[in-house]
C-alpha cells in the first residue's frame, strides 16, 4: 500500500487521489446475479478498503469459514502465505542443513518464512524490533536464534550466530540490515527481495553498499512479486494447510477495529507496533 501511493513504475499501477484503496479482503455476498455465487457466501478478493464492493466475481474466491478461522484466509492461506511459501522455496531455494536468515521476522511474511525454512529442516535466524518480538520468534514458532535490531549490533551477531555464512537472506526490510547480510553471504549464497520497509518513505531509494558479495561470493540476489505464481496457489495452499492441521505452522493476526482505522493500522507497520499480520476488521459478520 504503501508503494502504491507514490506515482512512480511499480508492478502494479498507483492509486489515485481519491480513489479507494487498494486492499485485499474477506466478505459476504449481499447481493447476486453471478451463478457462481449466492447470497451468504463467504469470499475473498481484491474488494479495497471500503464497506461495499461491486464486482464481475474475477478473482473472486469462494472460502469456507467452517474450516479454518476468516482470519486465516487473509494471512497464512491468503497472499502473505503464499509470498512466504513461493518466496523461499522457489526464488531462495534453500536446502536441509542451510542458514536461512529473515528480517522483520516476527512480520506476517516473515513469520511464515521462517517456519517454512524449519519444516525444510534449516538453520533460522530472525531479525525483530524488541525482546518480545524475539522471544517470540523463537519460543512460539520454532526459530534457532534471534538478533533484536534495537538493541544489539546486527552485523556482529550475524556473525557470530552464522559462522558459515549465510546461504538464503530474506529481506522484507533493505537499508543497513540488507548491508549487514551481505557482509555474511555465503559461498553461492542467495537473497530474496520481498520487500524495503525500511526505505519506503525516502524520496529517493538508496542501493546496498556491500553489493559487491554478490560478486566476490557468486551470490545471486532476486526480486518476485507472489502475483507471478498464482495459477500455482492451490498448490501452496494444500502444503500450507496440511503444515496448519499438523500443529508445524502457526500464524498470529493483530486486528485494528474500524474502517476509520485503516489509515493508522497501516502506519503501525512502520513503526513496528505489530504483532503478525496487521488487519482491519471493517464489520462484524451478520
Amino acid at each position: 500500500m504503501r508503494m502504491w501511493i507514490n506515482d512512480v513504475r511499480s508492478y502494479m499501477p498507483p492509486v489515485g487521489i481519491g480513489e479507494v484503496m487498494r486492499a485485499l479482503g474477506l466478505g459476504i455476498v449481499t447481493a447476486s446475479r453471478n451463478p457462481r455465487f449466492a447470497v451468504g457466501d463467504h469470499v475473498s478478493g481484491v474488494f479495497g478498503v471500503q464497506e461495499y464492493a461491486l464486482t464481475d466475481g474475477k478473482g473472486v474466491t469462494k472460502i469456507d469459514p467452517r474450516v479454518v478461522p476468516l482470519p486465516k484466509y487473509l494471512n497464512v492461506l491468503g497472499m502473505t502465505g503464499m509470498t512466504a511459501y513461493f518466496g523461499l522455496l522457489d526464488t531462495g531455494q534453500p536446502k536441509p542443513g542451510e542458514t536461512v536468515v529473515v528480517s522483520a521476522a516476527a512480520g506476517a511474511v516473515g513469520a511464515v518464512v521462517g517456519q517454512i525454512a524449519k519444516i525444510k529442516n534449516c538453520h533460522v535466524v530472525g531479525i525483530a524490533g524488541g525482546a518480545e518480538k524475539c522471544r517470540y520468534i523463537v519460543q512460539d514458532l520454532g526459530f534457532d536464534a534471534a538478533i533484536d535490531y534495537k538493541n544489539e549490533d546486527v552485523g556482529k551477531r550475524l556473525r557470530e550466530l552464522c559462522p558459515n555464512g549465510i546461504d538464503v537472506f530474506f529481506d522484507n526490510v533493505g537499508g543497513e540490515i540488507l548491508d549487514a547480510a551481505l557482509a555474511r553471504l555465503a559461498m553461492r549464497g542467495r537473497v530474496v527481495i520481498c520487500g524495503a520497509i525500511a526505505r519506503y518513505d525516502q524520496k529517493q531509494m538508496v542501493g546496498p553498499k556491500n553489493y559487491l558479495s554478490l560478486l566476490v561470493q557468486r551470490g545471486r540476489m532476486e526480486g518476485f512479486i507472489v502475483l507471478d505464481y498464482m495459477p500455482r496457489a492451490a498448490e501452496a495452499v494444500a502444503e500450507l494447510s496440511g503444515w496448519l492441521k499438523d500443529g508445524r505452522l502457526k500464524d498470529r493476526v493483530d486486528v485494528v477495529q474500524g474502517l476509520e482505522n485503516a489509515p493508522a493500522a497501516l502506519a503501525r507497520l512502520f513503526k513496528g507496533e505489530n504483532h503478525g499480520k496487521q488487519l482491519v476488521r471493517i464489520a462484524e459478520a451478520p
